[in-house]
């Protein structure tokens, strides 16, 4: 068995899962300032996320310490070069959970506000880095014969790494949306379906626009759908599930949207591990600098005794999930617990 491709695929498992739970988070955040009236209504769209936000982010937490004990110099080099942004993301994912645990402890429209805005603040910021990040992994980020980061900030804000970043603003606002029309009813559900319609537009404009910028900027993007024929399957599945949205709501079948939402992340997720493969890190600098799953794995034994560890608790983290959702279904009520 290839522990290294294992870990790579289980890598990308952790990442879609991550994309799929706290991108429709993430998508409240983004949506809510605009879509919601009034208090109430804002704290109907908190409290549709209140009891799952926290749980979303086992997934990310579960992919950084994987990606740490798998492959530790593409870690290393990441974390370290790209120290900046990660602090962002991390002051942005902090920001947002202190909003939403803060907001309701006043009563007062100006502490409230802040906290709204707050919310809306690190929930397109975070959003926006995790795109910049995907841009740049899949461009390529200046990496010295060292194997550490040799450019500087501006290098990671190009415009193909913004173009990402928009298009993940868009993915996850519309992912967010589907998700509030599915939990919410009445007045709020009829505006949030219209809503809805917006985001979708938008996030096909974006994915039409980057689609064709990769195939300019990456050329090497495709080399692996070439290589491996059966993977042109991916796209062809991504399609169909972005199609079946627009579908899904003309029907007014909400969890149905959301089901086609989740395949499309899943497919763009694995999209990016074709692109990226078999790099974990990719380099613009000299010849031999990329950082992949063989020259930054750790040793097979480690790789080994992690995928037992795996076996063992990712069905547990699935379960979990399952339960968490299972449970939280249905419409969200305020109540006296409520955020």
């Amino acid at each position: 068995m290839d522990l290294n491709l294992l870990w790579f695929i289980l890598l990308g498992v952790l990442l879609a899962g991550y994309a799929i739970l706290d991108g429709f988070d993430l998508g409240v955040g983004i949506l809510h300032l605009v879509i919601a009236k009034n208090d109430h209504e804002r704290r109907i769209m908190i409290n549709s996320i209140g009891p799952l936000w926290d749980g979303n982010e086992v997934w990310l937490v579960t992919f950084g310490g994987a990606l740490f004990a798998a492959f530790p110099e593409a870690y290393a080099t990441a974390f370290s070069g790209l120290y900046i942004p990660f602090m962002l993301l991390l002051f942005a994912l902090i920001g947002r959970a202190i909003a939403i645990e803060f907001r309701s402890k006043q009563k007062q429209g100006f502490w409230r506000g802040y906290w709204d805005f707050t919310f809306w603040g690190a929930s397109t910021l975070a959003t926006l880095l995790f795109g910049v990040a995907v841009g740049n992994a899949v461009r390529g980020i200046p990496i010295g014969m060292d194997r550490e980061f040799s450019g500087g900030l501006l290098d990671l804000l190009h415009p193909y790494a913004l173009l990402v970043g928009g298009l993940a603003v868009a993915l996850f606002a519309m992912h967010g949306a589907i998700y509030t029309y599915l939990k919410t009813e009445g007045e709020l559900q009829e505006r949030v379906h219209r809503w809805v319609w917006r985001t979708f537009w938008l996030f096909l404009a974006m994915y039409i626009f980057t689609t064709a910028a990769t195939l300019v900027a990456v050329p090497t993007a495709t080399a692996n759908l070439h290589s491996f024929p059966l993977l042109w399957i991916v796209p062809v599945l991504n399609v169909l599930a972005i199609a079946n949205v627009p579908r899904a709501l003309y029907l007014k079948r909400p969890l149905y949207a959301f089901a086609s939402s989740c395949a499309s992340i899943a497919a763009l997720v694995l999209l990016f591990g074709a692109a990226i493969f078999p790099n974990m890190v990719a380099s613009t600098g000299p010849e031999g600098t990329s950082l992949t799953i063989y020259n930054a794995a750790s040793s097979q034994k480690t790789l080994g005794i992690m995928a037992i560890c795996a076996a063992i608790g990712m069905p547990f983290v699935v379960i979990y999930t399952v339960i968490v959702l299972w449970i939280f279904r249905g419409k969200t009520a305020i109540t006296e617990h409520s955020y």
